[in-house]
Protein backbone atom coordinates (compact mmCIF):
# COMPACT_ATOMS: atom_id res chain seq x y z
CA UNK A 1 0.00 0.00 0.00
CA UNK A 2 1.05 3.60 -0.31
CA UNK A 3 2.48 5.56 2.60
CA UNK A 4 -0.70 7.65 2.73
CA UNK A 5 -2.91 4.55 2.87
CA UNK A 6 -0.68 3.05 5.54
CA UNK A 7 -0.93 6.15 7.70
CA UNK A 8 -4.69 6.22 7.29
CA UNK A 9 -4.90 2.57 8.36
CA UNK A 10 -2.80 3.30 11.44
CA UNK A 11 -5.05 6.22 12.35
CA UNK A 12 -8.10 3.97 12.18
CA UNK A 13 -6.37 1.47 14.46
CA UNK A 14 -5.57 3.97 17.20
CA UNK A 15 -7.48 3.58 20.47
CA UNK A 16 -11.18 4.37 20.20
CA UNK A 17 -12.61 6.51 22.99
CA UNK A 18 -16.20 5.42 23.51
CA UNK A 19 -16.61 7.61 26.58
CA UNK A 20 -16.80 4.64 28.96
CA UNK A 21 -13.96 2.61 27.36
CA UNK A 22 -10.87 3.11 25.23
CA UNK A 23 -10.40 0.21 22.83
CA UNK A 24 -6.82 -0.82 22.11
CA UNK A 25 -6.98 -1.82 18.44
CA UNK A 26 -3.21 -2.34 18.28
CA UNK A 27 -3.33 -5.19 20.81
CA UNK A 28 -3.35 -7.87 18.12
CA UNK A 29 -0.22 -6.43 16.54
CA UNK A 30 1.63 -6.46 19.85
CA UNK A 31 0.31 -9.59 21.50
CA UNK A 32 -1.11 -11.88 18.81
CA UNK A 33 -4.76 -11.46 19.84
CA UNK A 34 -7.15 -8.50 19.90
CA UNK A 35 -8.10 -6.97 23.23
CA UNK A 36 -10.32 -9.36 25.17
CA UNK A 37 -13.43 -7.88 26.77
CA UNK A 38 -14.13 -8.77 30.41
CA UNK A 39 -17.90 -8.38 30.40
CA UNK A 40 -18.75 -8.88 34.06
CA UNK A 41 -19.34 -5.52 35.73
CA UNK A 42 -20.18 -3.82 32.44
CA UNK A 43 -23.72 -3.21 31.30
CA UNK A 44 -24.95 -5.18 28.32
CA UNK A 45 -24.92 -1.99 26.27
CA UNK A 46 -21.31 -1.21 27.18
CA UNK A 47 -20.00 -4.68 26.45
CA UNK A 48 -21.98 -4.86 23.21
CA UNK A 49 -20.68 -1.48 22.02
CA UNK A 50 -17.07 -2.53 22.63
CA UNK A 51 -17.42 -5.90 20.89
CA UNK A 52 -19.28 -4.49 17.90
CA UNK A 53 -16.73 -1.72 17.47
CA UNK A 54 -13.94 -4.30 17.62
CA UNK A 55 -15.76 -6.41 15.04
CA UNK A 56 -16.00 -3.42 12.71
CA UNK A 57 -12.28 -2.62 12.91
CA UNK A 58 -10.51 -5.90 13.59
CA UNK A 59 -10.12 -8.79 11.16
CA UNK A 60 -9.16 -11.39 13.76
CA UNK A 61 -11.01 -13.45 16.35
CA UNK A 62 -12.77 -11.72 19.24
CA UNK A 63 -13.51 -12.87 22.75
CA UNK A 64 -15.74 -11.61 25.55
CA UNK A 65 -15.31 -13.36 28.90
CA UNK A 66 -17.82 -13.69 31.77
CA UNK A 67 -20.57 -12.89 29.31
CA UNK A 68 -24.27 -13.60 29.81
CA UNK A 69 -26.95 -14.67 27.31
CA UNK A 70 -28.41 -11.15 27.25
CA UNK A 71 -25.19 -9.85 25.73
CA UNK A 72 -25.23 -12.51 23.04
CA UNK A 73 -28.88 -11.68 22.29
CA UNK A 74 -27.82 -8.06 21.86
CA UNK A 75 -24.95 -8.70 19.40
CA UNK A 76 -25.83 -12.05 17.85
CA UNK A 77 -27.81 -10.55 14.97
CA UNK A 78 -25.70 -7.53 14.10
CA UNK A 79 -24.12 -8.96 10.94
CA UNK A 80 -21.29 -10.86 12.64
CA UNK A 81 -21.09 -14.58 13.39
CA UNK A 82 -20.79 -14.33 17.16
CA UNK A 83 -21.47 -17.49 19.13
CA UNK A 84 -22.17 -18.05 22.81
CA UNK A 85 -20.25 -20.78 24.64
CA UNK A 86 -22.67 -21.24 27.51
CA UNK A 87 -20.55 -23.55 29.67
CA UNK A 88 -17.65 -21.10 29.74
CA UNK A 89 -19.76 -17.89 29.60
CA UNK A 90 -17.91 -16.69 26.51
CA UNK A 91 -18.96 -14.63 23.51
CA UNK A 92 -16.76 -15.64 20.59
CA UNK A 93 -16.19 -14.50 17.03
CA UNK A 94 -14.14 -17.19 15.28
CA UNK A 95 -12.85 -15.04 12.45
CA UNK A 96 -9.30 -15.24 11.13
CA UNK A 97 -8.34 -17.97 13.58
CA UNK A 98 -4.89 -19.37 12.69
CA UNK A 99 -4.59 -22.99 11.64
CA UNK A 100 -4.09 -25.09 14.79
CA UNK A 101 -0.51 -26.06 15.59
CA UNK A 102 1.37 -27.75 18.42
CA UNK A 103 -0.41 -29.56 21.22
CA UNK A 104 -2.05 -28.11 24.32
CA UNK A 105 -3.55 -30.65 26.68
CA UNK A 106 -6.37 -29.29 28.86
CA UNK A 107 -6.97 -31.44 31.94
CA UNK A 108 -9.63 -31.18 34.65
CA UNK A 109 -9.63 -32.90 38.01
CA UNK A 110 -13.42 -33.10 38.10
CA UNK A 111 -16.44 -32.42 35.93
CA UNK A 112 -17.25 -29.37 38.07
CA UNK A 113 -13.98 -27.78 36.95
CA UNK A 114 -15.20 -27.99 33.34
CA UNK A 115 -16.49 -24.43 32.84
CA UNK A 116 -13.18 -22.86 33.87
CA UNK A 117 -11.21 -25.34 31.78
CA UNK A 118 -13.48 -24.68 28.80
CA UNK A 119 -12.66 -20.97 29.00
CA UNK A 120 -8.98 -21.89 28.79
CA UNK A 121 -9.55 -24.23 25.85
CA UNK A 122 -11.47 -21.72 23.74
CA UNK A 123 -8.90 -19.00 24.43
CA UNK A 124 -6.01 -21.22 23.33
CA UNK A 125 -7.93 -22.34 20.23
CA UNK A 126 -8.60 -18.74 19.16
CA UNK A 127 -4.85 -18.13 19.34
CA UNK A 128 -4.10 -21.00 16.99
CA UNK A 129 -3.31 -23.82 19.39
CA UNK A 130 -4.36 -27.39 18.78
CA UNK A 131 -6.15 -28.36 21.98
CA UNK A 132 -7.00 -31.80 23.32
CA UNK A 133 -9.02 -32.26 26.50
CA UNK A 134 -8.85 -34.83 29.27
CA UNK A 135 -11.56 -34.50 31.91
CA UNK A 136 -12.44 -35.93 35.33
CA UNK A 137 -9.05 -37.51 36.07
CA UNK A 138 -8.46 -36.18 39.59
CA UNK A 139 -6.38 -37.75 42.33
CA UNK A 140 -9.38 -39.49 43.92
CA UNK A 141 -9.06 -42.03 41.09
CA UNK A 142 -5.51 -41.69 39.86
CA UNK A 143 -5.75 -44.68 37.53
CA UNK A 144 -7.95 -42.51 35.27
CA UNK A 145 -5.02 -40.17 34.63
CA UNK A 146 -2.46 -42.94 34.19
CA UNK A 147 -4.57 -44.42 31.43
CA UNK A 148 -3.73 -41.36 29.26
CA UNK A 149 0.04 -41.17 29.51
CA UNK A 150 0.47 -40.97 25.72
CA UNK A 151 -1.57 -37.76 25.60
CA UNK A 152 0.39 -36.31 28.53
CA UNK A 153 3.75 -37.11 26.94
CA UNK A 154 2.70 -35.64 23.57
CA UNK A 155 1.71 -32.22 24.94
CA UNK A 156 3.87 -29.12 24.52
CA UNK A 157 2.11 -27.55 27.50
CA UNK A 158 -0.51 -28.87 29.93
CA UNK A 159 -3.27 -26.86 31.60
CA UNK A 160 -4.54 -28.53 34.77
CA UNK A 161 -7.73 -27.19 36.36
CA UNK A 162 -8.54 -28.37 39.86
CA UNK A 163 -10.52 -27.26 42.88
CA UNK A 164 -10.89 -28.97 46.25
CA UNK A 165 -7.33 -29.82 47.40
CA UNK A 166 -5.77 -28.71 44.08
CA UNK A 167 -3.32 -31.64 44.02
CA UNK A 168 -3.58 -32.73 40.39
CA UNK A 169 -1.08 -30.24 38.84
CA UNK A 170 1.68 -31.58 41.09
CA UNK A 171 0.95 -35.13 39.94
CA UNK A 172 0.93 -34.15 36.28
CA UNK A 173 4.11 -32.09 36.57
CA UNK A 174 5.84 -35.11 38.07
CA UNK A 175 5.04 -37.13 34.95
CA UNK A 176 5.80 -34.80 32.02
CA UNK A 177 8.70 -32.75 30.68
CA UNK A 178 6.41 -29.96 29.41
CA UNK A 179 5.40 -26.79 31.30
CA UNK A 180 2.30 -27.20 33.45
CA UNK A 181 -0.10 -24.30 33.98
CA UNK A 182 -1.98 -24.85 37.23
CA UNK A 183 -5.48 -23.40 37.15
CA UNK A 184 -7.17 -23.32 40.58
CA UNK A 185 -10.95 -23.31 40.57
CA UNK A 186 -13.41 -22.21 43.22
CA UNK A 187 -14.96 -25.68 43.34
CA UNK A 188 -15.15 -27.23 46.81
CA UNK A 189 -16.71 -27.22 50.26
CA UNK A 190 -16.31 -24.52 52.91
CA UNK A 191 -12.66 -24.97 53.87
CA UNK A 192 -11.65 -24.75 50.23
CA UNK A 193 -12.29 -21.01 50.69
CA UNK A 194 -13.61 -20.51 47.16
CA UNK A 195 -10.38 -21.75 45.57
CA UNK A 196 -7.79 -20.31 47.94
CA UNK A 197 -6.95 -23.79 49.24
CA UNK A 198 -6.30 -25.06 45.71
CA UNK A 199 -4.31 -21.92 44.87
CA UNK A 200 -2.02 -22.32 47.88
CA UNK A 201 -1.51 -26.02 47.17
CA UNK A 202 -0.45 -25.22 43.61
CA UNK A 203 1.86 -22.42 44.72
CA UNK A 204 3.48 -24.80 47.21
CA UNK A 205 3.93 -27.67 44.78
CA UNK A 206 7.14 -29.66 45.15
CA UNK A 207 7.06 -30.60 41.45
CA UNK A 208 9.15 -28.49 39.07
CA UNK A 209 7.89 -26.74 35.96
CA UNK A 210 4.58 -25.42 37.31
CA UNK A 211 3.23 -21.90 36.85
CA UNK A 212 0.01 -20.83 38.60
CA UNK A 213 -2.68 -18.44 37.40
CA UNK A 214 -5.43 -16.81 39.44
CA UNK A 215 -8.52 -18.61 40.73
CA UNK A 216 -11.00 -19.40 37.93
CA UNK A 217 -8.82 -17.51 35.40
CA UNK A 218 -9.32 -19.86 32.48
CA UNK A 219 -8.62 -17.04 30.04
CA UNK A 220 -5.21 -16.37 31.57
CA UNK A 221 -4.31 -20.06 31.52
CA UNK A 222 -5.37 -20.50 27.90
CA UNK A 223 -3.56 -17.38 26.73
CA UNK A 224 -0.30 -18.39 28.42
CA UNK A 225 -0.60 -21.94 27.12
CA UNK A 226 -1.03 -20.69 23.56
CA UNK A 227 2.07 -18.50 23.82
CA UNK A 228 4.16 -21.37 25.16
CA UNK A 229 2.76 -23.72 22.53
CA UNK A 230 3.51 -21.30 19.70
CA UNK A 231 7.06 -20.79 20.92
CA UNK A 232 7.70 -24.52 20.72
CA UNK A 233 6.48 -24.95 17.16
CA UNK A 234 9.21 -25.16 14.53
Amino acid sequence: MSVADGLQALRRLNADDLGFAQIDHHRAWRQAMPEVVYCEGKTVEQAAAILLRQAAVSTGPLLGTRANPALYDRIGHQGYDFEYVEEARLVVLRRGVPAPVGQVLAVSAGTADGPVLREAEVTAELMGAKVERLVDVGVAGLHRLLGHLDALYAARVVIVAAGMDGALPSVVAGLVDAPVIALPTSVGYGASLHGISALLTMLNSCAAGIGVVNIDNGFGAGYLAALINRGGVE
